[in-house]
């Protein structure tokens, strides 16, 4: 019989989770052009991107540690509420400087809370359906950073500044409630230890050197992908595309309809092929967006973008954590956390500083060679692999006949 996997507890922290990514990610692609409406240059727009990816990244390995001591529910409520705390803060923020400030703590706050509820989902979860419960928990990752945008977009364009931050406070608030109400499983192993008998490292705690790989291609790919996040509502706005908010719709339904297949590809023969598809449908969807000047367009887009990187990050995730000994995986899993701030907040302090140059169609464009890095690696790595398998194979051979 099977352990059962839809509790109370599971629930909650799983729709709690999906309302912490709403309430976040409808802000995204809104921030960008509040922040030039108060004055802001072009490398100040894309430090919005690049000071929350490095506060994220800088937090995570320190709560790392923390979980190897501390209980799950007092972590995952605080982190809850900084959030929320430091959404409700941003409208005060009339100075680009204080702007950016508060854009580096609500990073190290983010990276706090994704590693704490990820965590705290694997404890409520059976060990004997892991990876179905963990497959089910991401949903609430994915369908918040895709469906939120264009509700914040959408927002953005017939409400102020100030509305949609409470707006965002309030889903904040729904998201506490319901992180309250789950009963936690802090494991035995975590309650017995004691602060006093661990040793920190910050390094081993934000890279699994196993899975090093499918991390480095996450940073590559998002190097690309951070230039949407950034620039799209701008790119709207130059082109006069009033539906900017349909590439996130779209992208939406197109990443919900290509999940299971994605996923039994991947089961079925390996991460190689699916990697190169999706990526490759990212490339495509970058330079369809770029040319767009209708609403068609976006939403094509956005259809080829659901397709390809939909499911390229899941995809890149499960990649990492199946080449990771099973009591590393949280720290893989906060690396591949870590690779996607790491390339979009690069991407933006790139981009950024490219935009007082070249309009937001050729910065699409030039992001979208680091999709064509990406495939040019992996394909070399899958080779490496073939060779380094059949020479192997050949050794075993001559050992066999030397006896």
């Amino acid at each position: 019989m099977k352990e059962r996997l839809w509790t109370k507890s599971f629930i909650m922290l799983m729709v709690g989770n999906l309302f912490v990514f709403m309430s976040f990610q409808m802000l995204i692609p809104t921030l960008p052009p509040y922040i030039k409406s108060i004055g802001a240059s072009g490398l100040e727009i894309g430090l919005v991107t690049a000071l929350f990816s490095i506060g994220a990244v800088l937090s995570r390995p320190f709560i790392g540690f923390m979980l190897e001591y501390k209980p799950r529910k007092s972590l995952v409520i605080t982190g809850a509420i900084m959030l929320l705390l430091i959404t409700i803060l941003y409208p005060i923020s009339q100075v680009v400087v204080i702007f950016l400030l508060f854009r580096f703590v609500h990073g190290l706050v983010w990276g706090w809370s994704t590693t704490v509820n990820g965590t705290a989902a694997v404890d409520v979860i059976p060990n004997s359906r892991l990876g179905e419960g963990m497959g089910y928990f991401g949903l609430s990752i994915t369908i918040g950073m895709i469906i939120a945008p264009s509700l914040g977009i959408f927002l953005y364009k017939i409400t102020s500044f100030t509305n949609l931050i409470y707006i965002s406070a309030f889903l904040g608030v729904i998201a506490v409630i319901l992180l309250t109400a789950v009963r936690y499983q802090t494991p035995e192993a975590v309650k017995n230890t004691r602060k006093e008998n661990l040793k920190f490292s910050y390094m081993g705690s934000l890279v699994e050197k196993s899975s090093w790989f499918p991390a480095f291609v996450t940073i590559i790919i998002n190097l690309g992908y951070g230039a949407i996040v950034t620039f799209i509502v701008i790119f709207g706005q130059e082109r006069g595309i009033e539906q900017i908010f349909l590439f996130y719709i779209f992208n939406a339904i197109m990443a919900t309809l290509a999940r299971p297949i994605a996923g039994k590809w991947f089961d079925e023969k390996g991460p190689f092929g699916l990697v190169l598809f999706c990526t490759a449908m990212t490339f495509v969807g970058m330079w369809v967006l770029s040319f767009a000047h209708s609403s068609l367009f976006i939403a094509i887009a956005g259809v080829l973008f659901g397709a390809g990187f939909g499911c390229l990050i899941p995809t890149l995730q499960s990649w990492a954590l199946l080449m990771t000994p099973t009591n590393r995986r949280g720290v893989a899993n906060g690396m591949i956390f870590s690779s996607i701030d790491l390339g979009i907040g690069l991407s933006g302090i790139i981009f950024g500083g490219l935009a007082q140059f070249v309009d937001i169609a050729t910065i699409f464009r030039i992001a979208s060679l680091f999709l064509i890095v990406a495939i040019v690696l992996v394909v070399i790595m899958e080779r490496k692999k073939r060779v380094a398998a059949q020479e192997s194979v050949i050794t075993k051979k001559k050992v066999r006949t030397s006896f």
